[in-house]
């Protein structure tokens, strides 16, 4: 990090756009340029599509932590000993995946429509024309 002592700092006529500070002088810091070159190519990578889906990724994975570290107490674990430690985890995961799927909107079943009655079968070959019913509907 570089540093303007008061004698380079007060005769610049940027100070004004430098800083407000009245007395002090400037702190500035350069990085090396090797570790500058490394920031703008990471930078430049980050904008890819695919830096953004293994992001996806990550970013998937830290919220699911997140989740069970603020929403359900597991930075610490409530009792001694490995195998009981492991089935708090165990536990606290399905009780997770379980409030996750009773939130999922529930999956629309297609039913097939029932089987016509002989009646309706009579009526459909020696009746009247009908209009399509409920059966027909889709097909």
């Amino acid at each position: 990090m570089e540093r303007f002592t008061k004698a380079q700092c007060q005769p610049c006529p940027d100070r004004t756009r430098c800083t407000s500070s009245r007395e002090s002088a400037r702190n500035v810091g350069f990085p090396p340029r090797e570790l500058r070159d490394l920031q703008l190519r990471l930078r430049t990578e980050q904008q890819t599509p695919e830096w953004k889906a293994r992001y996806a990724v990550r970013s998937g994975v830290e919220g699911t932590v997140n989740e069970f570290v603020h929403g359900h107490g597991m930075r610490r674990c409530r009792y001694r000993g490995q195998p009981k430690a492991h089935l708090q985890h165990v536990l606290t995961t399905i009780a997770v995946h379980i409030e996750r799927l009773s939130s999922q909107a529930a999956a629309e079943e297609t039913l097939s429509p029932r089987p016509p009655t002989a009646f309706q079968t009579f009526l459909d070959h020696n009746g009247p024309p009908r209009p399509k019913s409920w059966r027909t509907l889709g097909t």
